[in-house]
């Protein structure tokens, strides 16, 4: 039987999941609302923890060891690597792409979709449009921040990768970090916060939260795809990317008024 705090864990997070993809109500088999009854008045209240922060998690050693001494050539070792599932239904592994020589910001995203699949590259879909948008709104050119994922091909049907998946593959983008040496990262979303931090967060309580990752600043911030989505939460993301600007001691751009 599964251990139940790792199962109430599991459950909590696929929640999260759910209410931060704009769901509002789940179907639920009278069998499973049986089991989920309250617990008789007499029982002890279970206490919720106020902190957004959970435990670190406990991952499992990476298989994968990084031999490239250069992007290009990690690049080439992600092209053929065989560590995990995802290999069997990619089309084009997705490496990242951008400045290379200490840009003042990286993105770092889930994972790839279907359009970054068929062409190579991170963000190319609806949710790199926005990305763009977004890049261009801080006053930078895409080609002059750096953009990857966690994993570094598709999950099949763009669901959330698996942690097995993100383990297997999270030693590429530390090497790629590494190498590019970035001023500020950007972890768009609670996939990639976790990937990176190795911790469970819910990204709508953690956005805006300066942490770091090996001595780099990183601010967690809401999925372009969430934004899509929800474009309500577009004034929380943009008040975080602001937030990034003013660390490297920049100000966004003034609008060109029209003539």
């Amino acid at each position: 039987m599964a251990d139940i705090k790792q199962f109430a864990g599991n459950l909590q997070e696929f929640l999260e999941y759910k209410k931060e993809e704009g769901f509002r109500t789940l179907e639920i088999s009278p069998e499973t609302l049986a089991l989920l009854k309250p617990a008789p008045a007499s029982a002890k209240p279970a206490v919720r923890p106020s902190a957004p922060r959970s435990a670190p998690l406990v991952a499992p050693q990476s298989s994968i060891r990084v031999t490239g001494k250069t992007l290009e050539e990690i690049a080439g070792q992600i092209r053929i690597c065989a560590a995990c599932p995802l290999r069997t239904s990619r089309k084009n592994t997705v490496p990242g792409e951008g400045n290379p020589n200490r840009p003042g910001i990286m993105f770092v995203g889930e994972g790839p979709g279907a359009d970054e699949d068929v062409q190579g590259r991170p963000f190319v879909g609806a949710a790199g449009q926005l990305l763009d948008k977004m890049i261009a709104g801080m006053g930078y050119k895409r080609e002059e921040v750096f953009i990857a994922n966690i994993v570094k091909c598709r999950p099949p049907g763009n669901r959330v990768p698996l942690p097995e998946e993100m383990n297997a593959c999270v030693p590429y983008l530390k090497a790629q970090i590494a190498l590019i040496k970035p001023k500020i990262i950007v972890a768009l979303g609670k996939t990639a916060v976790q990937g990176l931090l190795q911790e469970e967060v819910a990204i709508t309580k953690f956005r805006g939260t300066w942490c770091k990752y090996e001595g780099i600043d990183l601010m967690p911030t809401y999925h372009p795809a969430y934004l899509l989505r929800s474009p309500g939460k577009k004034g929380e993301a943009w008040a975080d990317l602001k937030a990034v600007l003013a660390k490297l001691g920049r100000e966004p751009p003034s609008k060109k008024t029209n003539e």
